[in-house]
């Protein structure tokens, strides 16, 4: 039995204490969050200890691995703390808002980053994850174009905005993960952003749409496009083209019955509505990864040099749309 303790107990430390109490193996250790109400109520909810101190978890030799779900401003701190009590990590994204600061605990931390991993879960969606193994398999030859979408149903509060680290950190940095996990490594990309939905996002210094063009090393081109509002859902889609072929991964919905009459046919039911619906099997999958790297000491993958590769990559998107130029990620 695998014991994990979850660090942060809001809405994504909840989707992580769900996915271990669900996954047989794995234990729901304890919980922490300073808000005790937060702690307790997740706690309560699946049977397992909760604390408002980190370190009854960080300091405890009876639990395997930590999940860091907290603000991203603790990021840093926690997963360095968990490390160094010989406990592996996984860090929900990004590491830190500041490319620096990631640096500075890369050297600090050296080969204990092996046994850190991110949770940029969508690697492990199983439509995604299928299309990049029969990319890998060369069942379309060579990948020659990348489409990848994503639209939330609304904005999320002007308040989580202001502390996100803006659309590209916060929100593409996902996409961006995803494109390199097909692409490789990323030698160009150039943005445009927008604000059509919200004067307050506008006001905030942020944008609430963009379309970011990548190029990577081997020629390849992708595209992603992000917005934070969809009238009819959670659009999640993805397409890989190359030479003998394209794979496509489309929008979910909760069944598959479609309706057809006199005035429309073939009408089904929305999208599946947010995150939360659509990436359970994702995060399952994650989980399971993330107990196998504990089980056997293999390295993580995703891994804490590809949490540094995204945010990069969304720094080299801010400043294309700060500047207009195609930029170099650093």
């Amino acid at each position: 039995m695998v014991r994990i303790g979850v660090l942060g107990c809001g809405r994504i430390g909840r989707v992580h204490a769900d996915s271990i109490a669900a996954t047989r193996g794995a234990e729901l250790a304890r919980v922490f969050d300073p808000i005790e109400a937060s702690a307790r109520e997740v706690g309560e909810t699946y049977g397992a200890p909760w604390t408002t101190s980190a370190a009854e978890i960080l300091d405890d030799p009876t639990i395997d691995g930590i999940v860091v779900a907290s603000p991203t401003p603790t990021h840093v701190d926690l997963l360095s703390r968990g490390v160094r009590a010989g406990k592996a990590v996984l860090c929900e994204k990004p590491i830190d808002l500041d490319l620096a600061r990631v640096d500075a605990c890369r050297a600090d931390l050296g080969d204990l980053t092996d046994r850190v991993m991110l949770g940029f879960n969508r690697r492990f969606d199983p439509s995604f994850a299928d299309i990049r193994a029969r990319v890998g398999a060369g069942e379309i030859g060579g990948l020659e174009q990348l489409v990848i979408i994503s639209r939330d149903p609304a904005a999320p509060p002007i308040s989580y905005i202001e502390a996100s680290g803006g659309l590209f950190r916060d929100m593409m940095i996902h996409d961006l993960d995803l494109a390199r996990f097909f692409l490789g490594d990323v030698v160009e990309v150039s943005a445009l952003g927008s604000n059509l939905v919200s004067d307050e996002i506008a006001a905030a210094g942020d944008i609430d749409g963009a379309v970011v063009t990548l190029r990577g090393a081997g020629g390849q081109l992708a595209t992603i496009t992000n917005s934070r509002r969809c009238a009819f859902g959670y659009d999640q889609r993805l397409e890989a083209f190359g030479e003998l072929g394209m794979l496509a991964a489309g929008n979910q919905y909760p069944t598959s019955v479609r309706f057809s009459g006199a005035a429309r046919t073939e009408a089904g039911p929305p999208v599946l509505h947010f995150f939360l619906d659509r990436y359970t099997p994702a995060y399952r999958a994650e989980l399971a990864a993330f107990i196998q790297m504990i089980a056997t000491g293999a390295k993580p993958s995703p891994s804490f040099d590809d949490g540094r590769a995204a945010l990069a990559l969304a720094d080299a998107a801010n400043e294309s749309l700060r500047t207009g130029a195609a930029v170099k990620p650093a």
